[in-house]
């Protein structure tokens, strides 16, 4: 692994093996070696503009999908933790895809690509991009408390999630999907598509749990990581 798990709170790793790491604002605990630590912008996160009033909205919503975070190179070891949230590294293979709401990403190797990517353009289960794609994300994150967009990380190397209670990782690739709680998805690693669906009318999901109105589906080949609560962060 590349973090290593210190305890259920804390990650540690040598920055220099790993080629730089990124990290949320306000989530490096301590360090011992010469690191230095510099402001990062996730690309994607500032390029939606001047459209029109929905592609400005959705510009904004994107911004928010971006945390702050900051960019550390050098050579030591350095300790990550976040608001005593529990932690859980992932390795990622060449090749391989992460998608992870920002507010539940801890840090990565520096070394992965990463973008903020719209929520129906990640999800090939959900019926395209474009404008109707954005609307869709907006609808869903009305009734889910998801956003419209996601951050994507590909490429080899590693990643720390967060959650409230632990993570569960469950396999997808069976005959049937996994469903899971909107609120409890924590991030999607491989050939996953996710697809909301719900048994109830919109009148009747509005103001109701996303358990009771709203489900995620997901099918296709990989993983899928649930925190043990409904709980945002």
């Amino acid at each position: 692994m590349v973090f290593t798990k210190v305890n259920s709170k804390v990650v540690r790793v040598n920055v220099g093996q790993a080629g730089g790491v990124v990290a949320r604002t306000g989530a490096m605990l301590f360090y011992t070696g010469d690191v230095a630590f510099s402001p990062h912008q996730v690309p994607g996160a500032a390029h939606m503009g001047g459209a029109g009033g929905l592609m400005r909205m959705a510009g904004r919503m994107m911004q928010g999908e971006h945390e702050r975070t900051m960019l550390a190179q050098g050579y030591g070891d350095v300790h990550y933790g976040f608001a005593g949230l529990e932690v859980h590294p992932v390795d990622l293979a060449p090749g391989a895809v992460l998608r992870v709401e920002a507010s539940r990403l801890l840090a990565y190797t520096a070394g992965l690509q990463s973008a903020v990517v719209s929520v129906a353009g990640a999800s090939s289960g959900g019926g395209g991009g474009g404008m109707m794609g954005m609307l869709r994300g907006a609808a869903t994150g009305a009734l889910t408390g998801q956003g419209m967009f996601t951050t994507q990380l590909s490429g080899q190397g590693g990643a720390v999630l967060l959650a409230h209670g632990g993570v569960l990782e469950l396999q997808v690739g069976g005959p049937a999907p996994v469903v899971v709680d909107p609120q409890a998805f924590v991030a999607a690693y491989g050939n996953v598509s996710t697809e909301l669906k719900s048994a109830l009318s919109w009148r009747d999901a509005v103001g109701r749990g996303s358990g009771e109105a709203m489900q995620l589906h997901c099918v296709g080949q990989g993983v899928v990581y649930v925190q043990a609560s409904e709980e945002k962060l």
